[in-house]
């Protein structure tokens, strides 16, 4: 393992200012976790078609298998299955509330961190059957890696469960807040949201590899076609691009907004991402070296969450706000 001089660098500037300040001078508030902007009244018309869905529509994915997209809903929790329409197919109770989701692969299962349960729910597609496995304190991401483990992100105890099977067969200590999870192979990316970093893991090894900063406060990230990790430095106003092997920062990309909700078009090689201090979201490009915008839609109130069809381009957007689903044709 090794961490960046980045790092570094802010501890040994708290440690000489404690060593010199006056005994008096009052503790500095820890910085907290990044959150969404608070998303102002609209001033445009969203694009595309909206639809009436559920309360705190929050945690979104599409399955190009079965076509199904899976939202997490709550009051009461539970995973809502609609056609690529928005029409509801199906409900599956969950056991707690969630805001991610991603999909083991395509077909399914949709991985569910369900909150406040301390359970990792796996939910079959298309029939919605569930397994339920018990992990860290307040799983807030999932993902699964090539090896077939599961790597869980248990965001306010500080750790990582690796699900095996359906069992907790490892348990990583490393992190101060785990928030957002992807995976380039056996290897894992992890946000922590606590710490304003990115970690690397080789899951199937069992080993923690690199540390290395993700600006000002990092929340979500997913990974593109060419193995590389893309983090919503929220707080920040950008996007960060990372190599995989190692794991390096490659580029930054300055975006306006709150950027927070995240989904790869494998097809169009576009990231989307929601701009909740604005009520848009944008496309960007993932084709070159760096990124570059190629499309901006006005949404709903509130977009925390995105997901896409790599099959047709269309773009899904919930409102953590009304409950409404947005479907925007990005493709034309």
């Amino acid at each position: 393992m090794h961490r960046t001089a980045a790092l570094l660098l802010p501890l040994a500037l708290v440690l000489g200012a404690c060593s010199s300040g006056s005994d008096d001078a009052p503790a500095a508030e820890p910085v907290k976790a990044a959150e969404p902007a608070d998303s102002p009244e609209l001033t445009a018309d969203p694009a595309g078609t909206v639809v009436d869905l559920d309360p705190d529509a929050e945690g979104m994915v599409f399955d190009p298998v079965t076509g199904l997209l899976a939202v997490a809903v709550r009051d009461p929790n539970r995973l809502v299955l609609t056609d690529a329409q928005g029409v509801t197919q199906a409900e599956i109770p969950l056991p707690g509330h969630a805001r991610h989701l991603q999909l083991a692969a395509p077909g399914g299962p949709v991985l569910v961190p369900a909150e406040d349960s301390n359970m990792l729910v796996e939910v079959a597609l298309p029939g919605g059957e569930v397994t339920e496995t018990m992990v860290g304190d307040y799983p807030h991401d999932a993902a699964r890696v090539a090896s077939g483990q599961i790597l869980v992100g248990d965001e306010m105890g500080g750790t990582l469960s690796v699900v095996t099977d359906g069992e907790v067969t490892q348990t990583f200590d490393s992190q101060t807040q785990p928030g957002g999870v992807a995976t380039v192979g056996d290897v894992a990316g992890v946000v922590d949201v606590g710490a304003f970093s990115i970690t690397t893991y080789d899951v199937a090894a069992g080993e923690l590899q690199t540390v290395l900063d993700a600006g000002d406060g990092p929340t979500h990230i997913v990974t593109d076609g060419q193995g590389r990790f893309l983090v919503a430095d929220t707080r920040g106003d950008a996007m960060l691009v990372y190599g995989s092997d190692p794991l390096e920062l490659d580029s930054t990309y300055p975006l306006e907004g709150t950027p927070y909700g995240l989904a790869y078009d494998s097809t169009d090689q576009v990231v989307w991402v929601t701009l909740t201090a604005t009520n848009e979201v944008v496309g960007l490009s993932t084709a070159g070296d760096e990124l570059t915008e190629v499309a901006r839609f006005p949404t709903v109130r509130q977009p925390n969450t995105v997901a896409v069809d790599p099959t047709t381009g269309r773009v899904f957007v919930g409102s953590r706000e009304t409950g409404q689903l947005q479907l925007i044709d990005a493709r034309g």
